[in-house]
């Protein structure tokens, strides 16, 4: 997929939404991002955080009801991802997100992320808690725990494998992605949406593709949220996938427990892209949080 084929994809056009496209520059680089909707002054904005390889695109059916539901919602991809830059030199996400929400004159948001997502928003409510107004937090990861679980690390040793690869390295990277992040590690590949799958492997081709350059070129800083989970002090929901890994579950177990106040929701028949996989369930469950919160 070309850079230009890319824009066109995240045009943002939806029937009776006007979205905003733009980019903000960030330290060695610059983030792309979408915003739609208004909200009376003083109110937080919702900002939507995307997971690892993926882009801002895969939030499309949120972004769109999150907006009609009369709230202004941000949506952006990441450093390294999507239509942002490519990674060059050391980096902190959660810099990069007070950054934007600098540019955007936005004083404390509802971060909503996913996995990736996930992980820069506990980052973000550590390092600037006066910035985070609520957490939602779905099949999260967490900086500060490493991977445990067999099934994910024999996959990613076989993308680290795969990397050297010259023939067919980048096809068999995103499928370990895909068996990853999508499958999980009960159920194979044929007894996932195809569509699903083939809509998760689109982008993150497209990642490769126009990112691959990155690879190696920075590495990100990061907070150790996992020691310090107990400090956060916002409203904080969890959503995990009854099919995902286990350092998932043991993430979202971790965080719920740590964080006065938080509540978890099991999401069923669903693995790591628990947004896409059973919407309606996610969605009903994020919509009874945000109309809980005391605006």
């Amino acid at each position: 997929m070309t850079t230009e084929e890319i824009q066109e994809a995240h045009s943002g056009v939806w029937p009776g939404v006007e979205v905003e496209n733009d980019t903000v520059p960030v330290e060695n680089g610059e983030l792309f991002y979408e915003a739609a909707g208004t909200c009376a002054e003083g109110d937080p904005s919702v900002v939507l955080l995307h997971g690892g390889m993926l882009d801002q695109r895969m939030w499309d059916e949120q972004f769109t009801w999150l907006v009609r539901s009369g709230l202004r919602t941000v949506r952006y991809d990441a450093r390294g991802h999507g239509l942002s830059s490519t990674v060059d030199g050391d980096y902190a996400n959660h810099e990069d997100l007070r950054t934007l929400l600098d540019h955007l004159g936005i004083a404390s948001a509802i971060l909503i992320g996913l996995s990736h997502g996930a992980r820069i928003a506990l980052d973000m409510a550590l390092a600037h808690p006066d910035r985070v107004f609520a957490l939602a937090l779905a099949s999260p990861g967490v900086s500060g725990r490493a991977f445990t679980d067999p099934f994910l690390l024999e996959h990613i040793k076989e993308q680290v494998a795969a990397v050297t690869d010259e023939e067919d390295g980048t096809e068999r990277y995103i499928e370990h992605f895909l068996r990853m992040w999508v499958d999980g590690p009960h159920r194979g590949p044929d007894a996932v949406d195809p569509a699903l799958r083939e809509r998760m492997r689109a982008s993150a081709d497209a990642n490769v593709v126009v990112h691959a350059d990155g690879a190696g070129a920075g590495m990100p800083i990061e907070v150790g949220a996992y020691e310090r989970l107990a400090e956060i002090r916002v409203p904080t929901l969890v959503l995990d996938g009854d099919l995902d890994s286990s350092d998932i579950s043991a993430n979202a177990h971790a965080i719920t427990l740590a964080v006065p106040g938080a509540q978890r929701v099991r999401i069923p028949g669903a693995a790591h892209m628990v947004n896409l996989e059973n919407t309606s369930h996610f969605d009903h469950a994020l919509h009874g949080f945000l109309s809980g919160l005391p605006y």
